[in-house]
């Protein structure tokens, strides 16, 4: 059982501690708790993954090594002009969080606003055939490319043995816990790290910046793991354009499903608008604190095509979307952010 103090939130806090390996009650229970968390508000806290901390508190070392570098370093590692191309280094302003806009000349608007003050890098699992991963030579960051690539195939474990059984089983899809599984064989994920740098409180107050505006994410979900410095905030009601700070709670990460999974689960769970604001500055320097963050992104894949779960739909609940494949509708979703 969990030796975590954990206080409520308006987060649900879902524990993996007795999930085994996803066939007794136990493991049903929890999917069914994690259904709901995702019926009703999109996002959860996990905690007893089975993900060491002191490999979580490595990779967060790794990250800072990594973005301390200087820029003309980093940018030997350059993210590609494809915006669908996500591997990567890319500097602060290259990115823009939008909403569900495609069309160019709004695109265009949107990057002229508040820009996303982040850098980040993106990695993908070695050997795809699809997109080569972008790394640092290694004589840069020596160690840096197989930390990254075992903290990678960490996350997949977690996600192929106990996040894709637990989400078929509370959805009760055919095959028991096999069933998403099987549409995520490719291992096309994405694992970022992400960096907003520190700067002078009244830039953010002004509008001048912004670190992350409000946005869903694209695909099946996402695992956040997160420092202690905060400023990811959930819309909750989903709807309501309240947001509650998701605040870091040490030894969990965060969990919220992806747009993909709602279009496949014909919206009945949940992807949440939320977004990262800046903290308060610390009172003395009027600085705002550097925040480091590390999301995992899954992706069905590419190929297979994307109908409404079994379940999900019915005569009085026909299917709201087309089929769609996996790939062609992240690689949309991609580019309108650069």
């Amino acid at each position: 059982m969990s030796d975590i103090s954990l206080q409520p939130t308006a987060i649900p806090i879902v524990d993996f501690a007795c999930f085994g390996d996803g066939t007794s009650p136990e493991a049903t229970e929890i999917g069914k708790q994690l259904v709901k968390a995702c019926r009703e508000i999109g996002f959860a806290y996990f905690c007893n993954t089975g993900i060491p901390q002191a490999e979580v508190d490595g990779m967060f070392e790794w990250s800072r090594r990594l973005f301390s570098l200087p820029i003309e370093t980093k940018l030997l590692a350059p993210h590609p002009p494809e915006g669908w191309k996500h591997r990567g280094y890319s500097a602060v302003g290259r990115e823009q969080a939008s909403q569900m806009v495609f069309d160019p000349t709004q695109l265009a608007a949107i990057r002229k606003q508040t820009p996303d003050f982040k850098e980040s890098f993106d990695i993908g699992r070695n050997n795809c055939p699809r997109i080569s991963n972008v790394w640092l030579p290694e004589e840069v960051l020596p160690g840096f490319r197989d930390a990254a690539s075992t903290f990678y195939d960490t996350c997949r474990r977690f996600e192929i043995e106990k996040l894709l059984p637990a989400l078929s089983l509370g959805l009760e899809l055919p095959g028991g816990g096999e069933f998403l599984g099987k549409y995520h064989q490719g291992a096309e994920n994405q694992l970022r790290l992400l960096h907003y740098p520190a700067a002078p409180a009244e830039i953010f107050a002004r509008g001048e910046r912004g670190r992350v505006g409000a946005h869903t994410d694209f695909g099946t979900g996402t695992i956040l793991f997160q420092d202690d410095v905060g400023g990811l905030e959930v819309e909750s009601p989903r709807g309501s354009g309240n947001f509650v700070a998701a605040s870091p709670i040490p030894g969990t990460v965060v969990f919220n499903i992806g747009d993909l999974l709602m279009r496949w689960s014909n919206d009945t769970l949940k992807s949440t608008l939320h977004r990262v604001c800046a903290p308060p500055n610390d009172g003395k320097l009027g600085i705002t604190k550097e925040r480091f963050s590390i999301p995992y992104f899954l992706s069905a894949d590419k190929d297979l095509l994307i109908d409404c779960l079994p379940g999900c739909w019915d005569e009085d609940t026909p299917k709201k979307y087309e089929p769609v494949t996996a790939g062609a509708y992240i690689d949309m979703r991609l580019n309108a952010l650069y």
